[in-house]
Parts: C-alpha cells; sequence; structure tokens
C-alpha cells in the first residue's frame, strides 16, 4: 500500500512515515501543498493523509482540488484544530475522515486500516495461487502450509504479483509501485530482490520459475496451461 504524506512540520511528518514503514506501507512526503499535488498527479497512492494548515496551498484548497478532479482516493486529514466548524468543512471539502493534533498514533493507525479496508473490500481476504497462501492481515506467506520468511521488500513484490496475478510488470514499473518517490533503487535491486524471492519459494518446495520471466516484458506468475 502507498500512502502520500502532506505535512510541513518535519517532526511529525517524519515519525509518522517511519511509523508506517514499520508497517510494510510504502510513504511519499510533501512538505507543502502544491508538491502535495505535484505528488497525487504524478502517481498512484491508496490513501492521502493531508495536514489541514500547510504552506503554499492549505489542506481544505488541496482536498477540495482534488476531488475537483474526481481524485477517488481516501483521504484523512490531520488539524490542530478541535472545532465542529472545521471538522464540517474538511469533510464538505471531500476528506473521508479526520483527525485532531496531538493524536494517539495507535488511533491514526487504526483509522488509516480503517479507510484502506474500504478501498479493498472487492478484493479476497487471503490470497493464493497454486499452493501459496498470502494473508494480508497478519503479512503471513505459506506454500503448502510451511511458512516463508520474506523481508518486508520481498513481501511487497510477491503481494503485487498476487494481487495482479495474469499482469506482467517490468522492473520500473515494480519500481514505481514499491519504492517511495525518495528512495528509488535501480533497476539491479529488482532484479535481486526477484532472485532471492524465488530461491526462498523453491526452498519451501515452489517451482523455480513460480515467478516466470516474460523476456522483453517483465515478470509475472508462471500460468498454468
Amino acid at each position: 500500500m502507498k500512502i502520500l504524506l502532506v505535512e510541513d512540520d518535519d517532526r511529525i511528518a517524519e515519525a509518522l512515515a517511519e511509523a508506517l514503514r514499520d508497517k510494510n506501507y510504502i510513504v511519499d512526503i510533501a512538505y507543502d501543498g502544491e508538491q502535495g499535488w505535484d505528488f497525487a498527479e504524478a502517481f498512484a497512492y491508496e490513501l492521502v493523509v493531508l495536514d489541514l494548515m500547510l504552506p503554499k496551498v492549505d489542506g481544505i484548497t488541496l482536498c477540495r482540488q482534488l476531488r475537483q478532479k474526481s481524485y477517488s482516493t481516501p483521504i484523512l486529514m490531520l488539524t490542530a484544530k478541535d472545532t465542529n466548524t472545521d471538522k464540517v468543512i474538511g469533510l464538505d471539502a471531500g476528506a473521508d475522515d479526520y483527525v485532531v493534533k496531538p493524536f494517539d498514533l495507535q488511533e491514526l493507525m487504526a483509522r488509516i486500516r480503517a479507510l484502506l479496508r474500504r478501498v479493498n473490500t472487492i478484493l479476497p481476504p487471503i490470497l493464493e495461487w497454486e499452493y501459496l497462501r498470502l494473508n494480508p492481515n497478519n503479512c503471513e506467506v505459506r506454500y503448502q502450509e510451511k511458512i516463508v520468511h520474506l523481508t518486508p521488500t520481498e513481501y511487497r513484490i510477491l503481494e503485487l504479483f498476487l494481487r495482479h496475478s495474469h499482469r506482467t510488470f517490468n522492473r520500473n514499473q515494480i519500481l514505481d509501485l514499491l519504492w517511495s518517490f525518495e528512495e528509488p533503487p535501480g533497476e539491479e535491486t529488482v532484479k535481486a530482490h526477484i532472485r532471492t524471492l524465488r530461491q526462498k519459494l523453491k526452498l519451501a518446495g515452489a517451482s523455480a520459475d513460480f515467478i516466470e520471466t516474460v523476456y522483453g516484458l517483465g515478470y509475472r506468475l508462471k500460468q498454468s496451461i
């Protein structure tokens, strides 16, 4: 899951981004409303966490502009103002939820999970392919009931393939979808992660080409004949 965090307070932005990354979310940080608009136009996100008080373009204006452009991604608004009027203005501008600073981190995480569940209600709770099962609720991966221990990056790559089981992804697409704008590695990093992921799946009993290479196009789950 890729999240856009629009927050001008460096301390809050870095702390919240770190907490989200610890939960395997991918986070891009924008420090003003104009940058937030640019990020939202350039990349696909599952959620926007948007501060109300921002330089250049405030959160209410940015939220309203996004909705006027038919931007359907859920928006969670953060604000230091705790008045019903501000909440009503934020919700009327198109925000899906509203959290007041200083916020309890556990409550904020719960609200984020709730909004993301709304986006993914059509997705199966357990992702399966042949004998492999990935449980997004506890990030557990099993092949023929044997637990497969993956790094967070390997897990995200496997989840991407399982959620789009008949699609082929090239390395650049994987980088765009699974790495933040601030820290994209080179294409060779994707190749290395795919290699170690294949090795771990093979040790659990999967075929060596469980994730197959489609030459000239990229990678996909091995399609049954």
